[in-house]
């Protein structure tokens, strides 16, 4: 699949530009298996980067020129430049590309023009993490293109200024960091105050199981409203409890915020506090025990998602209700919220089962047919050719 993807992105270059491309480079999606909005409370992640992926096929070009081509269709050719480059000049998915020239050359980092052709099978608003995986397949063509020389770290925070200032979402480092830092068969829990990161082993087939993702189809944005409003939220959080972020509130705090803030804020500090801790009891039992033994924080996850943070929505808490209901051990939403995917754990000899529980359970209530297929724990940001 990899070299089939690489040979598909170079040919698709040859065909835009009539020249080969210097090198073809790949970043995958993640999956958060849990740990959703305390990446930025500086809290606990613990994603791992998947087996579909963004790919560009990349050729530098001396004129400062800047051309970007999709094999997914669109607009045909975005035309750029090097010089100048501001949120104004991009549109469409050429933002992603666009901001990460800018990150860079924020950096003192010269970039030269270049043609650009993007080939990605991971499911756009899926909350898969399409544009993160976009961003480091860029990056790390130009780090090495460029010479700069950035390490993981370096260029989680360029991405990240990238989504921050250029695009315009306020996002934190787990998507970045699981996209760069992954490796097959392991998780990747990431401390997000300083970065630390460990591979923890998430072996699913292993231990007979598959992690089944449920695609509602349910379009989001993260430079959407509500993203936003959930962080300022607990941003006012943190501040009426004097600290630094809501990484450093214990489960054994939350008696005392309650009676310090009004009603919708104290439930967005809880969720934040006690997916903290379920990220880390993931960890333990996975460390301990294995894949089986985390199914009770993933259904915890949702339901605090679900009641506190208010981020899912009727598809997400049907595909979660219904995988569970046809035999799945747990289930949560994934990703930023108001849409996207759900994840379920699933016996192997079960799948089918769930899968058609769930699409029976969609059209039952007249939503749009899901998207289902399974992931696996896959390698991070490279180049493949």
């Amino acid at each position: 699949m990899t070299a089939e993807g690489a040979e598909r992105a170079a040919r698709a270059f040859r065909d835009a530009f009539g020249a080969e491309a210097d090198g073809v480079w790949t970043a995958p999606g993640r999956v958060n298996l849990i740990g959703e909005h305390t990446d930025y409370n500086e809290g606990f992640v613990l994603p791992f980067a998947i087996d579909l992926a963004a790919r560009v096929a990349f050729r530098a070009r001396p004129d400062g020129a800047i051309r970007l081509l999709s094999t997914s269709g669109g607009d045909g050719v975005a035309e750029l430049a090097v010089s100048g480059l501001d949120r104004g000049s991009a549109a469409g998915w050429s933002v992603y590309p666009a901001g990460v020239v800018w990150a860079f050359q924020e950096r003192g980092i010269e970039v030269p023009g270049f043609d650009l052709v993007l080939d990605s099978d991971v499911p756009l608003g899926a909350g898969l993490s399409s544009s993160h995986a976009i961003e480091c397949a860029v990056a790390t063509a130009l780090n090495e293109v460029t010479g700069a020389g950035l390490d993981a770290e370096q260029l989680v925070l360029a991405t990240q200024r990238a989504e921050n200032a250029f695009v315009g979402a306020p996002t934190g480092i787990m998507d970045q960091s699981a996209s760069l830092r992954g490796r097959s068969g392991h998780a990747v829990f990431l401390d997000c105050r300083d970065q630390h990161a460990e591979l923890v082993p998430f072996d699913a087939a292993g231990a007979g199981l598959v992690t089944l993702v449920v695609d509602t189809r349910v379009a989001h944005s993260h430079a959407d409203g509500g993203y936003a409003s959930r962080r300022a939220a607990c941003e006012l959080g943190a501040e009426v409890l004097g600290v630094k972020a809501l990484r450093d509130v214990s489960v054994e705090d939350l008696e005392e915020a309650r009676a310090l803030m009004d009603a919708v804020t104290f439930r967005r500090v809880r969720h934040v506090v006690t997916e903290d801790q379920r990220v880390l009891d993931t960890v333990a039992a996975l460390r301990a025990s294995g894949p089986a033994a985390i199914a009770g924080f993933l259904d915890a996850s949702h339901a605090s998602m679900r009641d506190d943070f208010e981020i899912s929505c009727p598809e997400l808490d049907c595909a979660v209700e219904a995988s569970r209901a046809a035999g799945a051990i747990g289930a949560r939403m994934t990703g930023g919220g108001f849409g996207g995917s759900a994840i379920a754990l699933v016996p192997s000899d079960d799948e089918a089962r769930v899968r058609d529980a769930i699409t029976e359970a969609f059209a039952e209530r007249g939503f749009r047919a899901p998207r289902l297929f399974t992931v696996a724990p896959a390698d991070g940001a490279r180049r493949l050719a």
